[in-house]
């Protein structure tokens, strides 16, 4: 088959490699029909390479038709429609038993100490190989896919996979009270999906970055936008927030932006240096020292009001990051944080994309649709953010 595979910062190559087969009963395997790449492959493609092995398969968002099952998967067949979570969970351990399957202790990567396996991401998550090929080896399959009707395009549900959940996930840890308001720093993918759903759920939504497409596109559902691009400063954004809130910023923030934020250039500097040192020394040194770009959380600490809420959503790496302790405890700040329990939050989610209405704007999210040949380039642009990539869905097989 043709998957895309990974050979070094910023070198991504589509080849054919093995056919995926079953290897276990609770197995499965999926022809995909659309995958798309995530912010967080991004830090793949540019700073976590240490963590990678030259071939890795990437990408975790797929939907597709069922191949072949194993013999302890009962709840799909082949023929069967199905999006795949991006973490892999086996649905009856006392982690999932409590809807923490991010952390499934059946699958949890011990070696590095980290949470549930993932899809395509790197050897601290399992070393799976991920979804941006033409067919995906599915592992706990009894539990994960997640069967949906045939006929509405994949985009329907794609997100499923990880953006809305993501999405969702960060809403709710962001607990912004009945009539309240939420800052959301960061609308790439997983940031517009975030305003959409606090809109929807009648909270007030102010949404920050510095891309005039993404801002445009929040601006389309009716989102309150601040636009951080020159000449604006990250103590001008703050005050723009403060501004619109009675001078006490909003009730809660949600960081969609993660460890490679602007503003940060001495971590940048860090990052950029471990980038092209060999794997061999980079990874212990980053497992150790690594440190983060925190120009949004610090942003999000300042901008949330006295006694509010900042939910985490964005992807951080570092074992050393400095931190305002005391303007934290000072303001009374509760964080919330992690990786999302996909399977948690589709029963929230599976109304909102079956209902022609599209009241979360699903079919508003993709920019870019390209054939697998061509993910490289999707690569390029979505790290670049150029022509306008949004967000950027391939398609593997029809």
């Amino acid at each position: 088959m043709k998957a895309l595979t990974w050979h070094g910062r910023r070198d991504v190559r589509v080849e054919s490699v093995p056919d995926p087969a079953i290897k276990e009963p609770t197995d499965a395997v999926v022809r995909l029909t659309s995958t798309a790449i995530c912010g967080s492959d991004l830090h793949l493609y540019e700073v976590l390479g240490p963590f990678m092995t030259e071939g890795d398969i990437m990408g975790h968002e797929p939907i597709g038709i069922v191949e072949e099952v194993g013999a302890e998967v009962d709840h799909i067949r082949p023929g069967d429609r199905v999006v795949i979570p991006f973490n892999i969970s086996c649905g009856h351990c006392a982690m999932c038993g409590m809807k923490l399957f991010a952390q499934c202790e059946t699958t949890q990567v011990r070696e590095y100490g980290t949470g549930a396996a993932l899809f395509g991401y790197t050897k601290l998550y399992g070393h799976v190989p991920g979804a941006q090929a033409e067919f995906l080896r599915v592992p706990q399959a009894q539990f994960g896919p997640i069967k949906v009707p045939e006929g509405p395009p994949d985009e329907r549900f794609l997100y499923l996979s990880d953006v809305l959940p993501t999405a969702w996930q960060a809403v709710d840890f962001a607990d912004i009270p009945e009539g309240g308001s939420v800052t959301v720093l960061g609308l790439g993918p997983v940031g517009q999906m975030c305003a959409r759903i606090a809109r929807h759920l009648g909270r007030r939504v102010i949404g920050v970055d510095l891309v005039p497409e993404r801002l445009d596109m929040a601006r389309r559902h009716d989102i309150e936008i601040v636009d951080a691009g020159p000449p604006h400063t990250a103590h001008d954004v703050v005050e723009m927030v403060r501004e619109k809130t009675q001078g006490r910023g909003t009730d809660s923030v949600i960081d969609a932006v993660g460890m490679e934020a602007h503003g940060s250039p001495v971590a940048k500097m860090a990052h950029t240096l471990t980038g092209w040192m060999p794997d061999r020394a980079a990874a212990p040194l980053m497992s150790r020292m690594g440190v983060d770009r925190l120009a949004a959380l610090h942003q999000a600490i300042e901008i949330v009001r006295r006694g509010g809420t900042i939910s985490i959503i964005g992807v951080y790496g570092g074992m050393t990051d400095p931190l305002p302790m005391l303007q934290m405890f000072d303001k009374g700040i509760t964080v919330r944080m992690g990786q999302a329990h996909v399977k948690r939050w589709i029963d929230d989610l599976l109304p909102l994309v079956t209902d022609d209405a599209d009241p979360l704007g699903v079919m508003d999210l993709a920019t870019h649709h390209l054939p697998l040949e061509q993910a490289p380039q999707g690569y390029e642009i979505f790290q670049k953010k150029q022509d306008g990539a949004i967000k950027v869905v391939l398609h593997p097989t029809s």
